[in-house]
């Protein structure tokens, strides 16, 4: 990336050749944004300079410091504070920056790394309809891929959907004795939310008469043995599931290129079980139950097989791992699921490097805290849960209200009307769980997500909407915009001009640690900073043409930079809010 550290360090490199005789990498010496006490840009850390210099501190920083004024016309002026080498930038070199993003389209996208990198996300359970906490594993999944693509990574985006076990055995069990052979149709409720619903009912069953876990298991070996009548049922439910799933990630914009199915996985697991067996890895107890031991490791015995020889859920993720990574050829796996599960994929790596698999330091678990309410925790098997059909739902009658209530969009077609409504619902959903941290534990109030003003989604896609009215009207105006070297750029210009150069190293920030946070909380200084100088800079007011037509250039560069961290984040921006 052509950073201002890059340049400051490529110039220094000259100038040291120039004065001291001596060739030095750039790549090695140290450049950083100037401290906010000092005058300065960017700072050049002289100390390691010194054995070339044979001089002072301060002595080495103004012989650097008057080279680079005299020669580098990007460089205005410098200070130095001891072994510190402060310098100011030029006007010119700022209207360079602006240029250079102007004309580059791939703006923020980084250069091919000719890795290829799988990200598993939302991996449902298909017992129940898909609930806030799957909002947030989605929105992270999605965002994390798409930031990845934009670091340069080739990405795989998929989804393992859980649906066979036991906890599936026990929705099955309840649709036949208590649902009267009830359908999508004849309840008139989407499939996965009938299923949840048996779910639900199942706890109670249990709660009655706890016997019936035993009919429970003994469905799930027939399901192992392949039952027709068992398999039959477990079709019939997994598909309503299915349609209701569709229709949830549609809502919300999710999209897989490639769906792994564990009735169709946990047979691989099987096959490295015995592998494991035959290798040692694995021992088999008295019972037939098959174990591996990480008390070496400070873990404890896990189990990899039951006695009666049904698998157990990191059987399916041991055969599932070797399959992607044998038929992809992954650089990298990316898990996205909640941190309740620390503990597993830790178990999950060491097993599959026991196993032989030197892949298995480059699996990566990223790790999310969970969403929960001003009343608590969230528990699907109680039916306590926000469910996410009726969370878009109800975003959309937020952002439906709260934009009403501006009476901007009087003249607006009701399908325009009604799209808006969408977009920005889901904007303020997405931007408000994708803002925190994935580490961190959250909170989730729809009405604090969808307020206009502050860090959120709508004061994001108002801002940028806001832009593209000021265009607009230039455009009607018969106003052009264009961009000069003599242009007399702002403080305030400057900037928003340094905010954007940005943009491209705040991609690979958010690549490298995976987190969407990054990319939203700039998306926000950004907007934030472009309010602040639209209010102190009216634009269409100035009357001098080459900064009119340099400051156009400039908003519709921020739109566009906007547009691109927002569909990082699954966002849409509208024209007109």
């Amino acid at each position: 990336m052509n950073t201002p550290e890059n340049f400051i360090a490529a110039k220094a490199s000259e100038a040291v050749a120039a004065l001291f005789g001596a060739d030095i990498d750039a790549s090695q010496l140290q450049v950083q944004v100037t401290r906010k006490e000092f005058e300065g840009d960017f700072t050049l850390v002289v100390f390691p300079l010194l054995k070339l210099s044979r001089m002072a501190p301060e002595n080495t920083g103004r012989a650097i410091g008057d080279w680079l004024v005299a020669n580098v016309p990007e460089i205005e002026s410098f200070n130095c504070v001891k072994g510190f080498l402060n310098l100011c930038f030029s006007n010119l070199y700022w209207n360079e920056v602006l240029s250079a993003i102007a004309s580059d389209a791939d703006f923020g996208r980084l250069s091919p790394t000719g890795k290829t990198v799988m990200v598993e996300f939302s991996s449902p359970n298909t017992n129940k309809p898909l609930h806030l906490g799957h909002v947030r594993n989605n929105l992270l999944g999605a965002s994390v891929s798409e930031i990845l693509k934009a670091a340069g990574n080739d990405v795989i985006k998929t989804t393992l959907v859980n649906d066979r076990g036991v906890h599936i055995c026990k929705s099955m069990y309840a649709w036949l004795k208590r649902f009267n052979g009830a359908t999508p149709e004849s309840s008139g409720k989407k499939g996965d939310h009938l299923v949840g619903d048996c779910y639900v009912e199942y706890a109670k069953m249990e709660k009655e008469n706890p016997a019936v876990l035993d009919d429970v298991h003994k469905m799930l070996v027939d399901w192992e043995a392949g039952d027709p009548e068992v398999r039959a049922l477990w079709e019939k439910m997994n598909s309503w599931v299915f349609a209701g799933f569709d229709e949830t990630y549609r809502a919300l914009g999710i999209s897989f290129d490639k769906t792994y199915y564990e009735h169709d996985t946990y047979l691989l697991g099987k096959e490295l079980v015995q592998k494991g067996l035959a290798s040692g890895v694995f021992v088999k107890d008295p019972d037939g139950s098959v174990w591996c031991d990480l008390t070496d490791e400070g873990l404890d015995r896990k189990i990899v097989q039951r006695s009666d020889g049904t698998s157990v859920y990191i059987t399916q993720d041991l055969g599932t791992a070797e399959r992607r990574f044998a038929e992809n050829r992954l650089d990298s796996h990316v898990y996205v699921v909640g941190n309740e599960q620390d503990y597993h994929f830790q178990v999950l790596k060491l097993i599959l490097a026991k196993l032989g698999f030197d892949w298995a330091s480059r699996i990566f678990h990223l790790s999310y805290g969970m969403v929960e309410l001003p009343e608590g925790k969230m528990k699907s098997r109680e039916g306590t849960v926000v469910d996410a059909d009726d969370l878009i739902q109800e975003m959309y009658l937020q952002a439906k209200e709260t934009s009403e209530a501006s009476g901007k969009l009087a003249d607006m077609d009701e399908a325009d009307r009604d799209k808006l409504y969408h977009e920005i619902g889901l904007g303020a959903l997405k931007y408000f769980i994708l803002k925190v941290d994935p580490k961190k534990t959250m909170l989730f109030d729809p009405k604090e997500s969808i307020d206009f003003n502050g860090n959120t989604g709508p004061f994001i896609q108002y801002t940028h909407a806001r832009i593209c009215s000021i265009l607009r009207k230039a455009s009607e105006a018969g106003l052009e915009s264009s961009l000069s070297p003599d242009a007399e750029l702002s403080a305030k210009e400057i900037r928003l001009v340094k905010l954007l150069n940005a943009y491209p190293s705040k991609v690979k920030e958010a690549a490298d640690g995976f987190s969407p946070a990054v990319i939203a909380n700039y998306s926000y200084e950004l907007a934030k900073e472009f309010n602040q100088y639209y209010h102190d800079t009216p634009v269409l007011k100035e009357t001098d043409g080459i900064l009119l037509s340099m400051r156009l250039e400039l908003i519709s560069l921020i739109a566009t930079v906007l547009r691109k961290a927002a569909a990082l984040l699954g966002i849409e921006l509208p024209e007109r809010m």
